[in-house]
């Protein structure tokens, strides 16, 4: 998926049409009468070769108060913000109205890419309507009729070229992961973070942790919205800072609570919308509340990180009110060795948002836990600690058959991958595995970062065998037939 498209538009234009026309299913309600669509409602469009997630709106209408219109509009002004292009949909048979021209206005403030497209101008009786569209001022109109997919095309070939730029940011701010490792220097193609290509961090977390005021902190002054009340981010922001020298772009993510408890629609886009912050992120940073570290939710959230290969450095907010603090730090510590096994060593470090105590050792944190998911190994080092391993603890032997590890080497890194050729793979256990991948961290100083451990088969089998050997009749025949 590329890119979010928002439709919006005033209640009865079709949207919810349109929406199940590009997921083709029909996955929103439609009728006749208008207001049907109150909540958010998103799906995974196809038109043509092009693949992106659409969502479907409830109808703009002219409330602003707390009435049920007025939090519907609140609802879609969300999604438009939240939405990378904004499809702003009119009825061509009733041409403008003077909300059409109200909420065409509030557009062109919200959004930076808004498509025009009249529905239902199927027929001449659409034509007066059609050319009053372009008295909006949003540019030529795509003509449409949802109801019987006409105009599709038209859609397909102004989408294509936002499709692009789209994907050509999410090129350019994806991270480079599962480099292939050159077996010359071990330190070669290392990055080096730069204003360029500035390193990115995103910081997650549980609703309330303190990601916002946090940032605010990093940054020297208030640039997100923070407060007291749970939720107030909702979508993924990034900010490109300099700090202490180190160039980073750094992400403010929503809140993300157990999928049980998100019943809010804007709620699950934002937290949508977080996840895909971690992808786009090296370094992740799982922001816990001192008063109640590493809930379930902290828990899977940082084993998100770890299984999309991410470096990942854990901090304990509010820690100025911490009163125990040696204490609850030794509990921290335990807790975290004991849940988060697959994290082991990952750097945990205490902070207070509110006062800047222990920013500097966040930011010491975060560039060694980079260094350290770029770490390479030469092929002989690697070699000779396999043998130190094998030595202290060989590996079992299944059936009476014993498994040999031969040979290993570093494949990969972002995070740092390795490959064993050994006999029988599949018959080494887990366990195993497990242990050679605490000795990686523990001998070659790679704490917390994720590691790829690979077994593949080398072949045990005598090149000569089953070769026939020269018998005696032959070598006599032979020693007959040359030279006397």
């Amino acid at each position: 998926m590329t890119f979010t498209l928002a439709i919006v538009g005033r209640p009865n234009v079709g949207k919810s049409t349109l929406f199940n026309r590009l997921v083709g299913k029909r996955l929103a309600l439609v009728d006749d009468q208008p207001g049907v669509t109150r909540d958010l409602r998103e799906g995974e469009a196809r038109l043509g070769d092009l693949r992106f997630t659409v969502i479907d709106t409830a109808g703009l209408e002219d409330a602003t108060d707390d009435s049920l219109q007025g939090r519907m509009r609140r609802l879609t002004e969300r999604a438009v913000d939240m939405a990378d292009i904004c499809l702003f949909v009119i009825d061509a048979r009733a041409g403008v109205t003077p909300t059409d021209q109200m909420f065409a206005e509030i557009l062109r403030k919200r959004s930076a890419h808004v498509i025009l497209a009249a529905n239902k101008a199927e027929g001449s009786a659409a034509d007066a309507g059609v050319i009053e569209a372009y008295g909006l001022g949003l540019g030529e109109p795509i003509r449409l009729s949802a109801e019987h997919g006409e105009g599709m095309n038209e859609l397909y070939s102004v989408l294509m070229p936002q499709s692009d730029a789209f994907a050509e940011r999410a090129a350019a701010d994806t991270p480079e992961t599962d480099v292939a490792v050159d077996e010359g220097d071990p330190t070669d193609g290392v990055r080096v973070p730069s204003a360029a290509k500035p390193l990115q961090v995103a910081v997650v977390g549980r609703p309330n942790a303190g990601k916002s005021t946090l940032i605010n902190k990093i940054l020297g002054e208030d640039r997100l919205l923070t407060g007291p009340e749970a939720g107030i981010t909702r979508d993924a922001i990034s900010l490109q800072i300099d700090w202490d020298g180190l160039p980073v772009r750094i992400f403010d993510t929503a809140g993300m609570r157990k999928k049980a408890k998100v019943q809010d629609k804007v709620e699950k886009l934002s937290v949508g919308d977080g996840l895909r912050a971690v992808k786009f992120a090296e370094v992740v940073v799982v922001l816990l509340d001192a008063a109640i570290p590493f809930e379930q939710q902290d828990l899977r959230i940082a084993d998100l990180a770890e299984r999309e290969g991410r470096a990942v450095v854990v901090a304990v907010n509010k820690w100025d009110v911490e009163q125990e603090k040696q204490q609850k730090l030794r509990d921290l510590r335990e807790a975290f060795e004991r849940l988060l096994p697959q994290l082991r060593g990952a750097p945990l470090v205490t902070v207070s948002a509110k006062t800047g105590q222990g920013i500097d050792r966040l930011r010491a944190a975060i560039e060694k836990a980079y260094d350290v998911w770029n770490r390479r190994v030469t092929t002989a080092q690697l070699n000779r600690w396999l043998t130190g391993m094998l030595e202290a603890h060989p590996p079992p032997a299944p059936g009476g058959k014993r498994i040999k590890l031969r040979y290993m080497t570093q494949a990969k890194t972002r995070p740092p991958g390795f490959v064993v050729m050994c006999s029988h793979p599949d018959k080494l256990p887990d366990s195993y595995s497990r242990y050679l991948v605490n000795g990686l961290r523990d001998d070659f100083d790679m704490p917390g970062t994720p590691i790829r451990l690979t077994m593949r088969s080398q072949s045990d089998k005598n090149p000569y065998k089953g070769r026939k050997k020269a018998g005696p009749s032959k070598l006599r025949k032979h020693l007959k037939s040359g030279p006397r």
